[in-house]
């Protein structure tokens, strides 16, 4: 990243949530760092997977002497005892396992402000009846209320990469989602997306009585579905 203007308006965006315990996830070359351990009274770590980059933020950095964690973000014990927010420029191969590592930190994460490749930031925020709109989009919008932020040119990279990127801001759901379980609920929504041009009558088969299975509901395809049916629909699963 060597788009300074990216770089503050991520920081600009981040400052708008409150919170004091803050994660960078892939740091690289400080690009981001640089401007987040200057923030104020913020008990700052980073985990970075690559040992030159880890070297080379230690020998610029030395305020991160204890601060990074050596190891990839997916093997991760949860970095905080108390609520804290994550913030960074997401390894673009790995980013939805991100997100469902966030997932299941969902009551401890304050704030999410991460850069995606154009095409998975557009997938988290998608609402049903987009053709993007899929397992990724109801999960994380299950716990959080998504927003995308702003698009950023491959050119704001060296090299530039052949994809556009997107950032995208999750903030706890202002109302929280009632669903039966957290098993349940991923359970339904992967088996429904899994045949996504069945309707769920067919999708979904296995997972409720033969009786409900006739409510009108069934008649549409998983696209077709909110966040919220999804939800009322885990309460009613064998």
């Amino acid at each position: 990243m060597k788009d300074e203007n990216i770089c503050r308006k991520i920081v600009q965006e981040l400052t708008k949530c409150s919170f004091k315990k803050l994660l960078e996830v892939g740091p690289g070359g400080g690009a981001l760092t640089k401007y987040l351990i200057e923030l104020p009274e913020i008990n700052f770590k980073a985990v970075e997977v690559d040992h030159e980059k880890v070297i080379f933020l230690q020998k610029t950095y030395p305020v991160l002497k204890d601060k990074i964690i050596h190891q990839s973000f997916l093997d991760i014990a949860q970095p905080f005892d108390e609520p804290f927010t994550i913030v960074g420029n997401f390894p673009y191969n790995i980013s939805t396992q991100i997100l469902f590592k966030i997932l299941e930190w969902n009551e401890m994460v304050q704030c999410v402000i991460g850069m995606f490749q154009k095409e998975v930031a557009q997938r988290v925020a998608a609402k049903e009846g987009n053709k993007v709109y899929g397992v990724t989009s109801v999960l994380v919008q299950a716990f959080f209320d998504v927003e995308y932020l702003f698009d950023v040119n491959e050119n704001s990279f060296v090299p530039p990469p052949k994809v556009k990127s997107g950032v995208i801001k999750l903030l706890p759901r202002k109302e929280k989602l009632n669903i039966a379980s957290k098993e349940s609920f991923f359970k339904l929504v992967k088996t429904a997306f899994g045949q996504r041009r069945k309707t769920l009558r067919n999708a979904c088969k296995n997972l409720f009585e033969e009786n409900f299975l006739q409510d009108a509901i069934f008649n549409k395809r998983a696209e077709q579905l909110s966040v919220s049916d999804f939800a009322q629909l885990s309460f009613k699963m064998k």
